[in-house]
């Protein structure tokens, strides 16, 4: 309780500081974002803009904050392990698997499943999160039986999904199905006033870090 509390402090959309009009117009998004229940959404915006903090913010100050937020960055883990990382596995499904594993986005059951660099995806889990995604189901490799599963997905990218669609490195569907909101991050070059709030947020955090 006390954990969840400091937490819903620490990512209030207030966290996401600065006092251009580009940062508040992000902020006024975040909160009403974390009034209103939503199946999907996607965080674009460049490299360093805030996307993980933004998905924080969604999570813990928004309608599943009871809930657990797992994350998983889809540009770090080779297909196969990303496979049975988001899927989970049952013993002996490949070779290596000796125990049942529950997959991520089982363990996000009611809460939310973060996943950073989505654009860096397989196109044939792609094809997997799709049907996951549509049908509230999972199956874990090797398994027989499905599995419900009740979350939101957060998705970052830094790339430009639409036209990775219009050049079929993406999935149309899957796009529209977790495009049902899309917040854009801007760069810090068109905020500059924000440095004034942002750099001493960056000096205390260095400092209490470094004691």
């Amino acid at each position: 309780r006390d954990e969840a509390a400091a937490r819903s402090r620490r990512y209030a959309p207030a966290s996401f500081a600065g006092r251009s009009p580009a940062a508040q117009s992000v902020r006024k998004m975040l909160e009403r974002l974390t009034r209103v229940p939503f199946s999907a959404l996607v965080i674009t915006g460049e490299t360093g803009t805030g996307k993980g903090l933004a998905a924080r913010i969604l999570h813990h100050a928004g309608t599943r904050a009871d809930g657990p937020l797992v994350e998983v960055n889809c540009a770090a883990l080779p297909h196969e392990l990303l496979e049975s990382e988001l899927f989970g596995h049952e013993p002996g499904a490949f070779t290596g698997a000796k125990g049942r594993r529950r997959g991520l986005m089982e363990q996000a059951s009611g809460g939310t499943l973060f996943l950073d660099e989505i654009a860096e995806l397989d196109p044939e889990l792609q094809a997997k999160l799709l049907r996951a995604v549509e049908d509230q189901r999972i199956r874990r490799l090797g398994g027989d039986r499905e599995i419900s599963v009740d979350l939101q997905i957060l998705a970052a990218t830094n790339r430009d999904l639409e036209t990775m669609v219009a050049e079929g490195d993406f999935r149309n569907d899957l796009y529209h199905r977790l495009s049902v909101f899309r917040l854009e991050l801007p760069p810090l070059r068109s905020r500059k006033a924000d440095l004034e709030d942002l750099v001493p947020l960056f000096v205390a955090e260095f400092n209490a870090k470094s004691g």
